[in-house]
C-alpha cells in the first residue's frame, strides 16, 4: 500500500541552478547534446554529465542515441508548465552584462513554452484573438468561436492533431513574465508551427526566445490588428 505523495525529492531535484538551467534550455522542445548543454550552461562537461544522468534516472529527461551523439529532451512537456508556474513565485536573476540584459529582454518579449508561444507576444496574440471574437474565455481556458475556426482555416493552421470535439477548447497558461494568460495546448502548438512555416518568426540562437520577421509583423498586423515593434 502506497502512502501520500512526497513532493520533497522532486523539489530537491529542482533546487540546483544547473539542473534548472538544463530544463529551461530544453523547455522550448529542442534536443541538445551534453556538450551543447554544458556550453550553454557555462559549466564543465564532467559537471553536466552528472546532472544529466540524474535527470534521466529520475525520469525527467529522455536520452536518445543518434550515430555517435546522444541527445537529451524533456520526457514529458508538462514539466515546462511546472517551471512556468514556479517562475510566477521566483525572484529574477541579477543582470551583470549587456548580453545577459539583451537575452532576458528577448525571453520576456517572445519565447517558446515547449511547443507554444509565450511572453509578451504570446499574450498579445491571445488578447487580440479574444478582442476580435475568435476565442471566448471560460473558467479554465478558451473556446474557439465559428469566426475563430474560419480565421484558423484562412491562416491554414493544421488542426488534424486536435481532439475531435465541438467547440474547440484551448487551455491557457498564466505567463510568468506578463502575469496574464496565453494560449496553450495542441491548438497553440499548431499555431506556433504555422508561424514558423510561414517564416513569420524564428528562433534566436542559444536561447528559447523567438523573434518576429518583418513578414510576421505585417501578417499579424493584417490578421489581428497587432502593431509589433
Amino acid at each position: 500500500m502506497q502512502g501520500d505523495i512526497n513532493i520533497a525529492p522532486f523539489a530537491e531535484l529542482l533546487a540546483d541552478p544547473t539542473r534548472v538551467t538544463i530544463l529551461l534550455l530544453l523547455s522550448d522542445g529542442r534536443a541538445f547534446t551534453a556538450g551543447e548543454l554544458a556550453r550553454k550552461s557555462k559549466v564543465a562537461p564532467s559537471t553536466i554529465s552528472g546532472h544529466l544522468r540524474r535527470l534521466v534516472d529520475e525520469g525527467v529527461l529522455r536520452m536518445e542515441k543518434q550515430g555517435r551523439n546522444r541527445f537529451f529532451t524533456l520526457r514529458d512537456p508538462s514539466i515546462t508548465h511546472v517551471l512556468e508556474m514556479l517562475a510566477l513565485y521566483a525572484p529574477t536573476q541579477a543582470i551583470r552584462t549587456l548580453s545577459e540584459s539583451e537575452q532576458a529582454s528577448a525571453v520576456r518579449q517572445a519565447r517558446m513554452c515547449y511547443n507554444h508561444l509565450a511572453g509578451e507576444l504570446g499574450v498579445r496574440i491571445t488578447e487580440a484573438m479574444e478582442r476580435r471574437g475568435l476565442v471566448e474565455a471560460l473558467e479554465e481556458g478558451y473556446i474557439v468561436t465559428a469566426a475563430g475556426e474560419e480565421w484558423l482555416d484562412t491562416l491554414r493552421v493544421d488542426r488534424s492533431k486536435l481532439k475531435k470535439r465541438e467547440p474547440i477548447f484551448v487551455p491557457w497558461h498564466i505567463d510568468w513574465s506578463e502575469r496574464r494568460h496565453h494560449l496553450a495546448g495542441a491548438l497553440a502548438a499548431a499555431l506556433a508551427r504555422r508561424l514558423f512555416e510561414l517564416k513569420w518568426m524564428f528562433r534566436l540562437p542559444d536561447s528559447r526566445a523567438v523573434r518576429l520577421t518583418d513578414a510576421g509583423k505585417q501578417g499579424l498586423g493584417e490578421m489581428l490588428g497587432l502593431e509589433v515593434h
